[in-house]
């Protein structure tokens, strides 16, 4: 049991640290969206590419100059995710009690999607992009589900 137990934790792991790193990333966007376009243009990149990465840039640019109290949305995006990683230091603890908060963020991932779809849509994101979004959800569940699935073993292990 104690190398099902240690399989359980390093997923975790990998999850946290995907959500630690996504909410990490969102704080400075003017700043990484100017190095990415950077990036972009010394590269060959395709032009599709290039053109919606130099819009972002000049959009939260230009938010950020004359509007930078709603950059205060991304920076509450950027705690919900650290918020959430917070939550599965539960299952890293007691994996079996804690199942639901796998279960949660299993549901989290699958809601990525209509909300890429639909959001995304709203706002004309292109459809690329949107599937890029909906690629953290999809992405996202696979360490959530070999998780669960883990779990579920261990629980029986325990409880016959």
């Amino acid at each position: 049991m104690g190398a099902a137990m240690r399989g359980i934790r390093i997923w975790l792991a990998v999850f946290v640290i995907g959500l630690v790193a996504s909410g990490v990333t969102a704080f400075p966007l003017e700043t990484e969206t100017r190095w990415l376009a950077g990036v972009l243009h010394a590269l060959p990149a395709p032009e599709f590419l290039v053109a919606w990465i130099d819009r972002v840039r000049e959009g939260i640019a230009a938010t950020n100059e004359r509007y930078p109290f709603m950059a205060y949305g991304t920076d509450w995006l950027a705690f919900a995710h650290l918020v959430i990683a917070v939550a599965f230091l539960g299952p890293l603890r007691d994996p079996v009690r804690n199942i639901w908060v796998v279960q949660f963020g299993m549901i989290a991932c699958v809601a990525i999607v209509p909300l890429a779809l639909i959001c995304g849509s709203v706002r004309g994101i292109p459809g690329w992009w949107q599937v890029i979004d909906m690629s953290f959800g999809v992405l996202g569940i696979v360490p959530l589900a070999i998780v669960h699935r883990r779990i579920r073993t261990v629980e029986r292990l325990i409880h016959p």
